[in-house]
Order: C-alpha cells, then structure tokens, then sequence
C-alpha cells in the first residue's frame, strides 16, 4: 500500500482507515487510491503534496551581511563580501568563502539587498544579483550623489534548481575612481531571501 519506510494511513473507502506501521519514524498519509498527501518526516518537517512545505530546513530563509568596507573599483562589477549572518535557518549560505546562497531545495525564492556606499561627486552605482557566476537581476541603479546618502537595493524572485544555482550579490559603479562601501555592518550592506514557494 506504499512504502514500507515509513508508517503509512490510507484513507480507503472500503476497509475506512487502514494503517501499516514500522519504526522509521515518518508518518504517511494517503488518499484512498494509494497517493501519498502529506508526510512528517523525523525532523518534524511537514510536506504536502501539493507543493506546501513549512518547517526549518523544507523553507529555507537567510539574512547575510559585510561587517566592513566593500572596495568598489571603477567601472567593474564587484561581488560583495556578505560575511556576517543574522540568521541561516537550513545553512546554504556560505558567509566564510564564497559569500553566496545555495539553497539545495529547488523552488522560487525571494531575495532582497542594499549596498550603502560613501559619497561621489558623479557617476551611477547599480547593484545586481548575480545567479550562478553572471548577472541575472539587475535591482537598482542611481547617480552618485556627493550631498545624499548613495544606498540603492532591490529585490527579486528567482527561481533555483536546488542542487548547483547559487545567487550572490555584486554591485558597479563608475565614479571614475575607488569608492567604498559603509562599514556600519548589517543595516547597510546586505542581502536576504527566502523560499517563497517550492517548485
């Protein structure tokens, strides 16, 4: 009646419920025809079949941010350095190497940034998410202004396949010269994100 890794509740309409036990620790609940509709694994993560998955590590969520100043050199795009977290509930980012998010569940995430930077006389700065080594989304991109605070960000919905996309955050700007990055830690520089809904 279905797989005898788990213990498994079938909702028949001739025999009314039927149960096959074992000691894996998941449970299984099916419809009468066998089909599997909802299952607690042992980490008391809940998955349903029709693509709705709440606990820990079945949604994952992220808040990474730099601790001190960015290098921006002129007219490149520059990956940030997001080595801080405030919080990495299934731990796919990576704030110690690389300074990007694999999520190994594939689905639509949601990600969020800002890039704080100090002040240029002229010039644009864009920030970009980058997916998998090249720029994907482009979130924001203003003239530099000497007098005003420079802070652009942005946001985007991404899909990632849950094995080898990953998503870092990149900015450029063409001040003419090096500008810097705020170092006033996670207020200012940072990127977050979330699965907003499994594929």
């Amino acid at each position: 009646m279905g797989d005898s890794m788990s213990t498994i509740i079938n909702a028949t309409t001739t025999n009314g419920v039927v149960i096959q036990p074992d000691n894996s620790g998941s449970l299984v609940l099916q419809t009468n025809s066998g089909t599997t509709a909802l299952t607690i694994d042992t980490s008391q993560n809940v998955a349903f079949a029709k693509g709705f998955t709440v606990g820990a590590t079945a949604a994952p969520a992220f808040s990474a941010y730099a601790t001190g100043s960015n290098s921006l050199t002129n007219s490149t795009f520059i990956k940030i350095t997001l080595n801080a977290e405030e919080f990495d509930t299934a731990n796919y980012f990576d704030s110690t190497t690389n300074y990007r998010f694999t999520p190994l569940i594939a689905g639509y995430y949601q990600f969020s940034c800002a890039v704080n930077v100090n002040n240029a006389a002229s010039g644009i700065i864009i920030t970009s998410f980058f997916k998998n080594g090249s720029e994907f989304k482009r979130c924001n991109q203003m003239n530099l202004n000497s007098v005003h605070t420079n802070s652009p960000g942005g946001s985007a919905l991404i899909y990632m396949n849950g094995s080898t996309d990953y998503i870092e955050l990149y900015c450029l700007q063409n001040s003419g010269g090096t500008i810097l990055t705020s170092s006033s830690g996670a207020p200012y520089v940072y990127m977050n994100g979330f699965l907003a809904r499994p594929a």
